[in-house]
């Protein structure tokens, strides 16, 4: 058995090992084969010398990222432990942290692509932030309104989705429509409770200050001094779209999210993302963000989930290229 010790460097222990001690744990989970234990500000690493060659990789790239980011979260540690990428990196700045929320909690733009929403969305009347589930852009868009609403850019937040059925069925849940309706929209109603205090947010929805409805409702409407939210825009088609974007009154915000891997829409009808996103390409005042699996900040493995069906969909769609050129041989 070898042993080897392990210097923090300028990396504080607090930072490096966590609260109670929490990232010390992750890494003893990580490499059940070591002993590892904390010193001061040092490393104890106890074991077979291929296996501490390993944690030396990891260790390292730890270190890096936490020199870069002193704010590295649980869950981006724990992605350090199961993957050899890098944590994406933003430069510190005033530009990463969007507001503070309720109990000191700092909402900040965490990658690069997060990053260069709160950069578009200020040179921008129109931006549209497109990637895969759980990469922060909805949570990113609601943070830069609550921010507009808190400065006095805007006089109120307007929050929208399409009530699409994603495999279940709006006529069999209980209750009006908009109690059949509300469910669909939760994950906006959970953005906002991190960034507002309940109190507040309660008055805000009563006085339409804040304002959460499905895209129906906008139809007809001037969207004016107020920041726009379109969320899951992959389920809304061509008219529904363009009926959005017609919305816009001269003093507006408008941000439109979506995933075009998730398009739950019945077989016949064309998601209206795919064609906004071409039409309006290079629009001055109109920007695009395009997130990857790279930008997702959920549990680790939801980066693996995004990337596995992300390499089932490019196989699918390659198999289904090939079919239809030997239809189309065939039928000459």
């Amino acid at each position: 058995m070898t042993e080897h010790i392990f210097q923090l460097g300028e990396i504080s222990p607090l930072s490096f090992f966590g609260t109670d001690s929490g990232r010390l744990n992750s890494l003893r989970s990580a490499f059940p084969r070591l002993r590892i234990t904390g010193r001061g500000d040092a490393l104890v690493v106890a074991g077979d010398e291929e296996e501490i060659d390993r944690f030396q990789e990891q260790f390292e790239r730890i270190l890096a990222a936490l020199s870069r980011r002193s704010d590295l979260n649980m869950r981006e540690f724990a992605q350090l432990l199961l993957t050899t990428d890098p944590i994406p990196a933003v430069q510190p700045g005033s530009d990463s942290v969007l507001l503070h929320g309720p109990n000191g909690l700092v909402v900040r733009a965490r990658t690069p692509n997060q990053l260069r929403m709160v950069q578009f969305s200020s040179r921008n009347d129109i931006l549209f932030a497109v990637g895969p589930a759980g990469s922060g852009k909805t949570y990113t868009a609601v943070a830069l309104a609550v921010r507009a609403l808190k400065d006095k850019e805007v006089r109120k937040i307007i929050l929208t989705r399409p009530a699409v059925e994603a495999g279940e069925s709006l006529g069999f849940l209980p209750g009006d429509l908009r109690e059949k309706i509300d469910p669909y929209l939760r994950p906006l109603y959970d953005a906002l409770g991190d960034m507002i205090p309940a109190h507040r947010l309660e008055k805000y929805l009563e006085e339409q200050i804040i304002e959460v409805a499905p895209l129906a409702f906008m139809r007809g409407r001037t969207l004016d001094k107020a920041f726009v939210i379109l969320d899951e825009a992959q389920n809304c088609t061509e008219m529904q779209i363009k009926m959005f974007l017609t919305r816009m009154g001269p003093s507006a915000k408008f941000i439109i999210t979506g995933d075009l891997t998730q398009i739950d829409l019945p077989p016949r009808q064309r998601s209206g993302l795919p064609q906004a996103l071409h039409l309006l390409e290079g629009v001055q005042g109109i920007a695009q963000v395009f997130l990857s699996a790279n930008d997702v900040v959920r549990h680790p493995l939801v980066r693996t989930i995004v990337e596995a069906y992300g390499r089932h969909d490019e196989i699918r769609q390659k198999k289904e290229a090939e079919r239809d050129q030997g239809t189309d041989r065939s039928g000459t």
